[in-house]
This record gives structure tokens, sequence and C-alpha cells, in this order.
């Protein structure tokens, strides 16, 4: 399978959809007890991991191994498993392993799987909400909540009007940059929680999210989800997403064009 098409992206969807069953599982039968924390920055900061985080990528690691043995794989916890292959599985074992940590329900297992470089089919799966969220195709997407199907769709009435705005910057603008932007930090009136938020906007229940600082397994799973949803998906310099970093992410081109100009001031 060293092609991309229509057939092998339902193969790759309905594996990631098997996959967040199995990964549910999992957690419910292993994981779900007291855990060992550790600070990967060590006195320079606080990025936490837990003995949960390497036990599920090791996990999801097997299970791409076991059905593709020759892809790519790029993970948050045990790094890049190099080939040959133009497609490549990008994951993030727990995003949200602060909200893990203090049990908060918000923490997600993000795998993407990637072609030449892009994500092609992305996989966000919420053990503790019962929930994944999964595209099928560049244009089709659905959420699974206890069982039951629903197609995603961004909310296309959104205006600047009554935008709704989430986002984060988790210690990484400085306050400097944030006093440069008085007009969009107003507009920051709803709560950013790990990828939730991004999911929420793929259902139609908020209109914009930003953060800073993502790394390619925190925004590549999403960015499937978020395009076949009708979103807009771009870094705050209005480049592809795909780069990571500083991302924003609107339900259409027009607030998305105004949210990038008021971020202008704090680049």
């Amino acid at each position: 399978m060293s092609e991309l098409n229509l057939k092998n992206i339902r193969v790759f969807a309905n594996f990631l959809n098997r996959l967040a069953k199995d990964m549910t599982r999992f957690y419910y039968s292993k994981l779900n007890k007291p855990f060992k924390v550790d600070n990967k920055l060590k006195g320079k900061g606080y990025d936490p991991v837990t003995t949960a985080d390497k036990a599920f990528e090791k996990f999801i690691r097997s299970k791409i191994k076991k059905k593709f043995p020759t892809h790519e794989i790029i993970g948050e916890e045990f790094g890049y498993k190099k080939t040959k292959s133009d497609f490549a599985w990008i994951i993030d074992p727990i995003d949200g392993t602060r909200s893990f940590v203090v049990g908060n329900p918000t923490w997600s297992n993000l795998i993407s799987l990637n072609f030449k470089g892009n994500p092609i089919v992305g996989l966000a799966n919420f053990p503790k909400l019962n929930k994944y969220y999964l595209n099928t195709s560049k244009k089709t997407a659905y959420v699974i909540e206890k069982g039951k199907k629903r197609k995603l769709s961004v909310n296309k009435k959104a205006s600047f009007s009554n935008v709704k705005v989430s986002g984060a910057f988790h210690g990484w603008l400085s306050l400097k940059k944030q006093s440069k932007i008085p007009k969009l930090l107003k507009l920051m009136q709803f709560p950013c929680t790990d990828a939730l938020s991004y999911a929420h906007l793929c259902e139609g229940k908020i209109d914009v999210v930003m953060q800073c600082q993502n790394k390619i397994w925190d925004i590549h799973p999403l960015i499937p989800i978020i395009k076949a949803s009708g979103g807009i998906a771009t870094t705050w310099k209005n480049e592809s997403a795909n780069k990571a970093g500083n991302v924003l992410i609107s339900a259409n081109k027009f607030i998305h064009k105004k949210i990038l100009k008021l971020l202008k001031p704090a680049l």
C-alpha cells in the first residue's frame, strides 16, 4: 500500500475506528489506577509525563506495527521509527497530560495517518467521555458517542459579531505581546480544554480556537477532522497548520481573516 486513494483512506479510517474502542478498553482494564508522574523539564518548567502516557504509546505502536509494519511512526514519548514508507503515524498518547494528572476528563488519545507529510486521517479519542472524533474522507467526519454516530459540521451561521472564541497561551505568549492584542483577549470568553476545544469547533459549539507552541502530535491528528468538518486551520502567520507551533482554527474564512489581523501585533 504505497499510494493514497479513497479505498485505503477507508482502510485507515476503519483501523482508527477499531483502535479508538481498543484504547478505551485498554484504559479501563489496565490504566484506570494510580500512576507515576515525572517532569520532563526537570526544574526548567513543567511538562508532565505519566506511566499511562508511555503505556498508551506502547499499546498504540504495537497495534500499528502489527497492521502496517512498513509504516513510519512518530510518537511523543518514544520518538521516530524511520522507514522508507510515505506513510507515517503521528501519536500523542495522552493529549492533555495535565488534565489527566488532576482528573479532568478532557484528555484524549490523538493519532493521525500522514501521507508524504500531510495529515490524511485523524482520530481524537476521549476514554473518560466515552466518545471519539474521526474523519473518514476529506469531506466527512463524525463524532461517535456511546455507540451513536453523528456527522460533524462547523457552525455555518457563525459571524464575527457573535463569535465564540476559545484560546490558551500556556505561558508561551509574553505579557508584553498580550498587551498588544487587547481586542482579541476580550473575545476569548470560552474555556480551552485541550483537544476537546477543537472537537467542539467541529461540532459547531464554538467558532475559533487558538493555541501556542503545538507540536505536530498535538495538531496533526486534528487537522483532517477540522477540515472535513468545514473548518479553516493555519498558523498565526497564515501558513499551513501542518507546521504546528502557534495555530488558529476557525469556522470560516471571514472570521479567520479577522482573527489573523487581530493577532498580528503579537507575532
